[in-house]
């Protein structure tokens, strides 16, 4: 008898190109450029096979190579799937959930699980992590988050197979951006109810909103402009911001121990 899935159904909601920041993140990442298996999971994809297949465009187009597998716990959900992505090479439907059945005992380099933990508790979420990460390569990545309806704000965790998150990052659409604080709402589970006075991510956060103000006296020259700016100074006053070449994207990383709970 098969196991039954590891986790709740998903509330089903997806759309075209909400995660689209993402994804490119994800075709970047050296752990796809470097495994001898490109196989990327897409948990809980939703409601329709549009995610999986976007998500495979974008990483084909770095990595020819790279093989996508749709997990959903509704037995339904992959079956709509499969009938919508027919004949459509690279995708592939499985039910599963956090326990990542894949055949034969195959790894994947990277577990996307994108609007996942939001319906769970602050508790559940190492536990969750633990169990997606159990099934990687031993060089693979989960990476884990949220992001509004539209995808213009999105933020995710990116964890080792250990189970040990390394960064967050932030991406925001730039053009007609007030705030970069309105990061916040999207913020992943683990760090969602930390964004607190007292707590790192809140402060982080804070300062970010806080030199984007700053960085008004350049709006002029243009918001990708003035995001860059409020980087720089934010690396000068100390904070270990990660993969600068995706600044231009309005993208910022930020290593995680500076911004985990308290």
């Amino acid at each position: 008898m098969t196991p039954s899935p590891v986790g709740r159904p998903t509330r089903g909601t997806t759309g075209v190109n909400r995660l689209r920041r993402v994804d490119r993140w994800i075709a970047r990442h050296p752990v796809l450029r470097r495994t001898d298996d490109p196989l990327v999971v897409d948990l809980g994809f939703g409601a329709s096979a549009v995610t999986p297949l976007e998500l495979h465009a974008r990483l084909t187009s770095q990595r020819p190579d790279s093989v996508v597998v749709g997990l959903e716990i509704d037995p339904d959900r992959v079956a709509r799937a499969r009938a919508q992505a027919e004949g459509v090479a690279g995708v592939s439907f499985a039910r599963g959930g956090f326990e990542v059945p894949l055949p034969g005992g195959r790894r994947p380099a990277v577990i996307r699980a994108m609007n996942v933990l939001r319906q769970y508790d602050e508790s559940d979420v190492a536990d969750a992590w633990a169990l997606m990460c159990a099934r990687l390569q031993p060089d693979g990545i989960l990476v884990e988050g949220t992001c509004d309806e539209i995808g213009r704000i999105v933020t995710w965790a990116e964890i080792g197979a250990d189970a040990v998150p390394r960064s967050l990052t932030i991406s925001l659409r730039l053009a007609g951006l007030d705030s970069p604080a309105v990061a916040a709402e999207r913020l992943p589970k683990a760090l969602i109810h930390r964004n607190v006075a007292g707590e790192r991510v809140h402060e982080f956060v804070a300062s970010l909103d806080r030199e984007w103000t700053r960085a008004a006296a350049v709006a002029p020259f243009g918001p990708v402009h003035r995001w860059r700016t409020a980087l720089l100074a934010l690396t000068d006053a100390g904070w270990p911001l990660l993969r600068r070449e995706r600044w231009r994207l309005g993208e910022v990383g930020v290593a995680w121990e500076a911004v985990a709970p308290g």
